[in-house]
């Protein structure tokens, strides 16, 4: 009976993943194994190269749980709520993987490692493009330029995110309160970041119905 590993796959990346992040390419694999727990030969195991170890580890998700949300979001509920969780959404998803773009760029892999035929910036502009077109032929929001204001939106959070990595400040918290207690007292929004609820505030003159 074959023996059963004592370390899936999955925390051999997770582990990897941190040590690369803190140290870049240059790590060993005998740094990776010990803050795995195992020996460099059950690394190599399962991963013939450190290279491919790397882009491995430095994968980023093909869907992301924002893009999930999608779906149930389009045509209900306030869309203004709506977007401002969208925006937060993707500002996490941008926490933990522009680090891992940046790794990846580092190495000179443009494109394919970055979510698939097109950069992952992209297509994250496209999945919200689609969604801002159908709310506006649902009547939810003024005929525009359903790309440009994708691109906005998506380009201010991700730039937000790199200079704030960037930076040696402390993170600002970003969903630690209810959505909704925003729309409600602005003076709550404590634990949103203020940069998000301003974002869509801005964008948000621009494309929402007239109320005349």
């Amino acid at each position: 009976m074959p023996r059963i590993p004592r370390i899936t796959n999955q925390q051999i990346l997770e582990a990897a993943r941190q040590v690369f992040l803190q140290q870049g390419f240059g790590a060993s694999i005998l740094e990776i194994a010990q803050h795995a727990g195992i020996s460099e030969a059950s690394i190599f195991k399962r991963f013939s190269t450190k290279e491919e170890l790397f882009f491995a580890a430095m994968g980023i998700p093909e869907k992301p749980l924002w893009m999930n949300e999608l779906e149930s979001l389009c045509g209900k509920g306030d869309l203004k709520e709506n977007l401002i969780n969208i925006c937060l959404r993707i500002m996490e998803f941008y926490h933990e993987v522009l680090p891992r773009i940046i790794m990846l760029r580092s190495r000179g892999n443009a494109i394919a490692e970055l979510g698939g035929k097109e950069p992952r910036p992209m297509l994250d502009v496209k999945v919200l493009t689609a969604f801002l077109e159908r709310e506006i032929n649902q009547d939810r929001l003024r005929p525009c330029d359903p790309q440009t204001v994708a691109h906005i939106l998506v380009g201010s959070v991700m730039n937000y995110v790199f200079l704030e990595q960037m930076s040696s400040q402390a993170t600002m918290p970003t969903a630690e309160l209810a959505i909704g207690t925003y729309l409600n007292s602005r003076d709550s929004a404590t634990g949103i970041s203020v940069f998000v609820l301003s974002l869509v505030d801005i964008v948000w003159q621009g494309i929402a119905l007239s109320q005349d």
